[in-house]
This record gives structure tokens, C-alpha cells and sequence, in this order.
């Protein structure tokens, strides 16, 4: 196995892997034949993404504290559209 740790890149790869007939079904009826690899393929990336955000999150909070919820949740409205001046921060 080569050493690309970039998600994405690099050759393509065959592996075999085991799915439940549910699963399965899903997945087909969702990608059809030819569409599973990608599906799955970026599936992966999201959740790897998912996890290393998550590690920094970790491991900010570890350096710097827990993030305040108020603050969190004035930069959800400004991402939301529910603050008419975004520049006016509420933390």
C-alpha cells in the first residue's frame, strides 16, 4: 500500500469489501452499477474530514478551553442570515 495520506489522490485502488443485502440495495438503488466506488469514495473523504475536524476541535479545546456556547451559536446566526450586520458581534 503507498504512503498517500491526501484524500483523493493518488491511483485508484481495488478492495473488497462485505455490505449487508440491505445495504446493498440501498446503495444500488441510489448510485445504480456504475456509480457505487464514487458514492463511496466520497462517503469516506466526508467522514475522514469529519473525524480530522474533530481531532482539532479536541485538541484546541485542550490548549485553549471549551468554546462558549453563546459565542457558537451568534456565529450560527450569521451563518444562518439572522443577523441583519454581521460585522456587529455578538461574542
Amino acid at each position: 500500500m503507498s504512503d498517500v495520506s491526501v484524500l483523493g489522490e493518488g491511483p485508484v485502488e481495488e478492495v473488497s469489501l462485505s455490505l449487508h443485502q440491505g445495504t446493498l440495495a440501498a446503495l444500488r438503488k441510489r448510485t445504480g452499477e456504475r456509480g457505487m466506488s464514487a458514492y463511496i469514495e466520497e462517503l469516506i473523504q466526508r467522514d475522514v474530514e469529519r473525524e480530522r475536524l474533530r481531532e482539532l476541535i479536541e485538541w484546541a479545546e485542550a490548549e485553549h478551553g471549551p468554546v462558549d456556547p453563546a459565542s457558537v451559536e451568534a456565529k450560527r446566526a450569521i451563518l444562518r442570515g439572522e443577523v441583519d450586520d454581521p460585522s456587529v458581534d455578538a461574542a
